[in-house]
C-alpha cells in the first residue's frame, strides 16, 4: 500500500466525509456495478465494439 494512501486514510478517519458525499460515492459506485451487469448481460452494441480488423496496417 502506498504512503499516500495511508495518510489519506488517516485524514478520513480524523475528519469523515459528510453524509452527503458517502451518498454520492455509493451512488456512482452502484452506477458502474449496474453498467457493468448490463453489458455482462446483455452484451455490448456492435456501434460501440472497437472494429480491431480495420486498424492492422502495420508498415515494415
Amino acid at each position: 500500500m502506498n504512503i499516500l494512501h495511508l495518510l489519506r486514510m488517516s485524514k478520513w478517519a480524523r475528519h469523515p466525509p459528510s453524509a452527503r458525499r458517502v451518498k454520492l460515492v455509493i451512488a456512482v459506485i452502484l452506477l458502474c456495478v449496474l453498467l457493468f451487469a448490463i453489458e455482462r448481460y446483455l452484451g455490448r452494441p456492435d456501434w460501440i465494439s472497437p472494429d480491431l480488423a480495420k486498424h492492422r496496417h502495420f508498415k515494415p
